[in-house]
């Protein structure tokens, strides 16, 4: 468990594949601005199992309900990181919250020099999350992804290690 102050992340189980799967294919999860999946529940299992390249978190609020994910992965000599927010979640600084959160967790133990983050271009409230946590922006990747009949471009943002400036919500000696 990494432990905010208005969220927890949680390693995501098993158990909580129908819930990501469920996510994966609502379009208002995900909202105008990213594809949404049409994965099955066995589909999802097999991603969750094969990938060990990936690690997906539950964002928990602090009675426990999940509100949305963040996943990291390598790429590089970084990570690149994800997430989402059930609608009813958004605009409390749940999402800046988990951010933070994963990107201490990431600097902390992980031996990489950058995180970085993709989000569409007109995604404003994506983009602030990013921007709050410290995340840089550095260009537009054309035509990066197809998604609702048309080729999309998204925004690059990015930390690196010496950029960060130390954990914000993590104490320095975390160890979970």
């Amino acid at each position: 468990m990494i432990p905010g102050t208005l969220v927890d992340l949680r390693r995501a189980e098993k158990s909580d594949l129908p819930l990501l799967t469920a996510w994966s294919g609502d379009v208002e999860v995900n909202g105008e601005f990213e594809s949404f999946g049409q994965l099955s529940l066995s589909q999802m299992e097999k991603e969750f199992e094969a990938d060990k390249d990936e690690c997906w978190y539950m964002v928990c609020d602090k009675a426990g309900v999940p509100v949305g994910s963040v996943a990291h992965g390598t790429c590089g000599g970084g990570c690149w990181i994800g997430y989402q927010l059930v609608p009813e979640a958004r605009g409390r600084g749940l999402g800046t919250e988990a951010v933070t959160l994963i990107t201490d967790y990431l600097f902390l133990h992980k031996d990489i020099v950058r995180i970085q983050a993709e989000t569409h271009p007109a995604n404003a409230a994506s983009r602030r999350v990013l921007e709050k946590v410290g995340f840089t922006f550095e260009g537009l990747i054309r035509k990066s992804f197809f998604s609702r009949g048309a080729w999309r471009d998204t925004a690059m943002h990015s930390l690196l290690r010496e950029e960060w400036g130390g954990p914000r919500l993590l104490p320095v000696g975390y160890q979970g």
